[in-house]
């Protein structure tokens, strides 16, 4: 079966990649979180933020991120879309196939440790549509092993309209400052900064 890619011929050091992440929420609430995404131009140059609010625990993240992208005046100069994993507010899935189809940009899940499926499936067993929530985790694959910086901590990946191959040159060429890539490590501090509970004055 010869799954639908998109094939980058070069990683340039100024690729333009977006990284999401969400901010600060309260587990369980009844409410929204926030989820920030960044571009930037490779490692190196933070060009533009984006905005949008997910249902904690709920579900609509995939949609969500996916109009956030699109309605971006600069959609068209993305080449791939970097996630903090695939669940955002707690448990509202990403279905990163989906994120692929309904943006046509490579879609990269980064996580810093490896996923503990057996304790995932046990959280999410308590929510609505667990089935749902499952597949959507399970459409992800496979969890691949990439040590970004020499020898260093190894972040993990799964990945969605890209190869192993140019996904693994995509996160090694961003992550100039740690072992994290940095549009995901400035989009988790954007997105922690705008959702931290205000100081008593």
């Amino acid at each position: 079966m010869h799954e639908n890619i998109v094939r980058i011929r070069c990683v340039k050091p100024e690729i333009r990649v977006l990284g999401v992440d969400d901010g600060v929420f309260v587990p369980h609430a009844k409410s929204f979180a926030v989820v920030v995404g960044v571009v930037y131009r490779g490692g190196y140059w933070l060009d533009g933020v984006m905005r949008t609010e997910v249902e904690i625990d709920g579900f609509g993240a995939t949609e969500k991120i996916a109009s956030m992208i699109s309605a971006s005046t600069q959609y068209h100069q993305l080449r791939a879309v970097m996630l903090s994993g695939v669940t955002f507010a707690g448990f509202n899935v990403v279905d990163i196939k989906k994120l692929f189809e309904r943006v046509r940009l490579p879609v990269i899940a980064v996580m810093r440790e490896k996923p503990r499926f057996n304790d995932i499936k046990k959280a999410i067993q308590n929510l609505p549509e667990y089935s749902k929530r499952w597949e959507a985790m399970e459409n992800a694959g496979e969890i691949i092993e990439v040590h970004t910086r020499g020898t260093e901590q190894a972040v993990y990946i799964q990945i969605a309209g890209i190869s192993e191959k140019d996904a693994k040159k995509v996160v090694k060429s961003t992550s100039t400052r740690s072992n994290i890539p940095e549009p995901l490590r400035v989009a988790h501090i954007i997105a922690s900064g705008l959702t931290q509970p205000k100081e008593n004055v």
